[in-house]
């Protein structure tokens, strides 16, 4: 399986659809794909569901997305801090939505999605809000809560380099959620700060296989 190396950002994130359920990784800014997003932006998409740790930094990036009015709900861990202000305004004034998911949850209701998991048991947010309408079990004692797969349309993840068939290896904590939106999205749109002839990578150290990364572009 070898990835399209593209030209431009543009060509990278050419065919997103109006409703899509977009991944975006990153840990607040670190590892987030800024230039993806930017492209998404000129693109034109609307109408999305995203999925990311944050909702948004600043004025940039997700944040950029969001000021757009482009997306329709979030699905995220934290959708609050000091510097929030786009994802704050829309919320109180109502136009956008808000799933809050645990981060261990939203982690690995992707890595299910990526491995074919239907459902599965899990212990946090039993007894909160988070968990009302939920079906929960007891195994072995403990209250767990059923928590499903998140599967995406299209994941946009950033990565330090990739060789030409689109194997991709990470650079510190821009690596976070990465890998597991790589094998929950339907289409995988990598950005990396160089592609490297294929054989240059160690294949120790690839953590994402070029089988699920549909399109890498150096940005």
């Amino acid at each position: 399986m070898t990835a399209k190396i593209c030209d431009s950002t543009a060509e990278a994130v050419a065919g997103i659809r109006d409703g899509s359920t977009v991944l975006i990784g990153g840990f607040g800014m670190a590892g987030m794909p800024v230039e993806l997003i930017d492209a998404l932006i000129e693109q034109g998409a609307t109408d999305l569901t995203v999925v990311s740790n944050n909702a948004g930094n600043g004025d940039t990036g997700l944040a950029a997305l969001l000021a757009k009015g482009r997306v329709r709900k979030m699905i995220c861990s934290f959708p609050r801090q000091a510097d929030s202000w786009v994802f704050d305004g829309l919320y109180r004034a109502g136009k956008i939505e808000l799933e809050v998911v645990p981060q261990g949850n939203l982690a690995e209701r992707m890595r299910a999605a990526g491995a074919g998991i239907g459902a599965f048991y899990c212990p946090t947010g039993v007894g909160t809000p988070l968990a009302e309408g939920k079906e929960t079990r007891v195994i072995d004692g403990r209250t767990y809560v059923l928590e499903f797969p998140i599967k995406g349309d299209v994941a946009l993840i950033g990565a330090y380099r990739s060789d030409r068939m689109g194997n991709l290896v990470y650079r510190k904590t821009a690596r976070n959620f990465g890998p597991v939106m790589a094998t929950a999205g339907s289409l995988v749109i990598a950005q990396v700060h160089e592609v490297v002839e294929t054989g240059t990578l160690d294949p120790e150290v690839v953590v994402t296989p070029s089988i699920y990364v549909d399109r890498v572009v150096a940005a």
